[in-house]
């Protein structure tokens, strides 16, 4: 046997060695998260509050569903990864229950108990799903025709030296700048607030779009358009089937940083203009001292931008299969 042969041997073995030896601790870690769940259901109900707080047996019933599933979960071995994360959330939860709804260590109305942040999803979802509805709409058409007018000036940069003599210096100045820097100009020369909001968005979408669009389109190999060129290729078959789909790697990482820009952009328009939305929310909630309110926002925002982006990725991984998982989000 060939050292090379001998080395995968011992590595293959090894990594058998840690799978089987990991195994029992990971068990007993599914079998657990559901008993930590359900011992925090049954301290939220049997620890009387330290004060009078809403929806203290919707809170227990709900942490005692969720153990009950874990522990089916734990059963059927569909939470053998998951579980230390289990773990840990019904720990926390189980801790921030104790430190403030049953002993209020910590200052109120600055810091709430898990009965506040859930009484907030039950008696105002109306709201959130409004602002959420809100949010998502104003993101789609900014981040779209942001990213949409980004390629189009990336295929410009990399594909027109004329296109490039006039509009990189116009780039290079206004480009760095954060779309935020320009909210109180946009908002004295743009009439509507809405719109405001949205060509900031577009503005914090094109940049970094154009940008990996052009960087990408510039390290096309030049021999491929010498093939295409020879077999009778046009300009637009040298842009759309040949210079475009080479750079769709780094297209999609200028998408991924133009919709993490435009989530900025978007908090910040509706929490100094746009009168609706998460923003507008998190700035009402913060103006009454609403803080669970404010929570729950940042919650729903958190759990908006992070599906968007997993969305985003499985999208990039489904184009480009050949380089499926090697960027990770």
């Amino acid at each position: 046997m060939s050292d090379t042969g001998a080395e995968t041997l011992v590595l293959s073995v090894k990594s058998r060695t840690r799978e089987i030896t990991a195994r029992p601790s990971r068990t007993l870690a599914a079998w657990l998260a559901g008993p930590v769940w359900l011992a925090g259901a049954a301290l939220t109900w049997l620890w009387a509050d330290a004060d009078d707080f809403p929806a203290t047996t919707e809170l227990a019933v709900f942490m005692a569903a969720i153990g009950l599933v874990l522990l089916v979960a734990a059963a059927t071995r569909r939470l053998q990864a998951r579980a230390p994360w289990a773990i840990a959330l019904g720990a926390g939860l189980g801790v921030w229950e104790i430190v403030q709804a049953k002993l209020l260590l910590l200052p109120r109305p600055f810091f709430g108990t898990p009965q506040d942040l859930l009484d907030v999803f039950l008696t105002d979802w109306p709201k959130l799903g409004n602002s959420l509805l809100h949010s998502l709409s104003v993101l789609a058409v900014g981040y779209t025709v942001g990213s949409v007018l980004g390629i189009a000036v990336g295929i410009g940069l990399g594909r027109s030296a004329r296109f490039r003599y006039w509009v990189h210096p116009v780039m290079r100045m206004l480009g760095p700048l954060p779309p935020v820097a320009l909210l109180p100009l946009a908002f004295v020369l743009i009439p509507s607030s809405w719109v405001a909001g949205e060509a900031l968005m577009v503005l914090a979408a094109l940049f970094p779009v154009a940008v990996l669009t052009w960087s990408g389109i510039a390290a096309v190999d030049p021999a491929l358009h010498d093939v295409a060129r020879t077999m009778g290729a046009g300009e637009r078959f040298l842009v759309f089937r040949v210079a475009l789909p080479a750079a769709m790697p780094q297209i999609f990482v200028g998408l991924f940083m133009g919709l993490v820009g435009s989530f900025a952009m978007l908090v910040v328009a509706e929490m100094l203009g746009v009168k609706a939305g998460l923003g507008f929310y998190l700035q009402w909630a913060q103006g009454w001292a609403a803080y669970p309110n404010m929570y729950a926002a940042l919650l729903v925002m958190s759990v908006m931008c992070t599906g968007l982006l997993t969305l985003l990725f499985l999208l990039r991984d489904k184009v480009l299969v050949w380089q499926k998982d090697r960027l990770k989000w």
